[in-house]
């Protein structure tokens, strides 16, 4: 950015200058560091608008830092991850990081690791990593030259931040109001386990011993079905074309992902079933799509934008300052009832 009189680029002294403060304190507004006052960074803020001030990427990098941090996504289908997204965007918004976004079309733990890899390799401050299927220990290694923070597993380690939800709640609410409905055939759609990853705590394996607890609890083990056919529509439809053609179809199904219960709709639809009058179902994350009227889903609500928020922020603060110990934060869920669920035979 060239000064008003075209000869130079503006510099941090300039913006010192015409703010009237040091050159420390414009640096740690730029670097959104604690103990900033609100009159200070207004002070600032303004003088950089004044004088049309960008920061250098380049020359930040060199001096050890370039704002900016990587976050991976596992797929781009998932309406639920772009809430997360939102989130993250709101932490950073008034901060001087910029966001970059790597999704694999696939889930494979290769190609989510040259992701990774390419993130690190530009300089990245920091990753937000969104249900990783990336080898544990891979991500440890990198976590312990790069701040980290992982959503979505429930495995912790010093090395990374973990932003959770509160999962086996979340199964209980779902299972309790359809047990409350009058449902006792009540099957669930689930994830496939990502073998070899090191990752013993994903989602989906809560998800699944929450839902056999709930359906024991209720005195339904024996009626307890889950079908691993993936978090996807693709996979929700597969799991319900083969849970509704069985001998013995369930009244309702859960499925683990909203993403997955789009494609319940569809096999349902192919089969001439209604929801609710044949069928109930119940998703979970409680995406944006889950809310439509034509859709109108019974949905476990995950805070996604304010997981997303969390997370942002626990990353500012290792790169900041704390990289001593690790930080486990758990949203609590609540369900949100909609018009998918219903009594059998409604």
């Amino acid at each position: 950015m060239q000064s008003a009189g075209g000869s130079k680029r503006v510099t941090i002294t300039d913006v010192a200058r015409t703010a009237g403060v040091s050159t420390s304190a414009v640096s740690k507004v730029l670097r959104n560091a604690y103990g900033v006052s609100p009159t200070m960074r207004e002070r600032v803020q303004t003088a950089m608008a004044e004088l049309g001030y960008r920061p250098h990427a380049a020359a930040r990098g060199m001096r050890g830092r370039t704002y900016t941090i990587g976050v991976l996504l596992a797929s781009i289908r998932n309406a639920f991850y772009a809430d997360l997204l939102e989130g993250v965007d709101a932490q950073l918004r008034n901060t001087e990081y910029a966001l970059f976004i790597g999704s694999s079309v696939s889930s494979e733990m290769e190609d989510q690791t040259k992701l990774i890899h390419a993130m690190v390799d530009r300089q990245m401050d920091g990753l937000i990593l969104i249900a990783p299927a990336v080898p544990r220990t891979e991500v440890v290694r990198i976590a312990a030259e790069v701040p980290t923070v992982v959503i979505g597993h429930h495995d912790p380690s010093q090395a990374y931040d973990c932003v959770v939800n509160q999962d086996g709640a979340g199964v209980d609410l779902v299972i309790d109001h359809l047990v409350g409905l009058g449902h006792r055939d009540i099957a669930h759609i689930s994830h496939p386990t990502v073998r070899g990853s090191g990752w013993e705590q994903r989602p989906e394996h809560h998800v699944r011993a929450a839902y056999h607890a709930a359906m024991t609890q209720h005195g339904l083990a024996d009626l307890a079905r889950v079908v691993r056919s993936g978090y996807s529509d693709e996979g929700g439809y597969r799991g319900a074309m083969e849970l509704l053609t069985s001998t013995r179809p369930p009244t309702a199904i859960f499925a683990g992902a909203d993403v997955a219960a789009t494609g319940v709709f569809r096999a349902a639809a192919e089969l001439g079933l209604r929801i609710p009058g044949d069928l109930s179902l119940a998703g979970y994350n409680n995406t944006s799509v889950a809310a439509l009227a034509p859709v109108s889903l019974t949905s476990v609500d995950q805070a996604g934008a304010m997981m997303g928020e969390t997370a942002a922020r626990l990353l500012l603060e290792r790169i900041e300052k704390r990289r001593d110990r690790a930080v486990v934060m758990a949203s609590t869920p609540h369900l949100v009832t909609r018009g998918s669920t219903a009594p059998p035979g409604a």
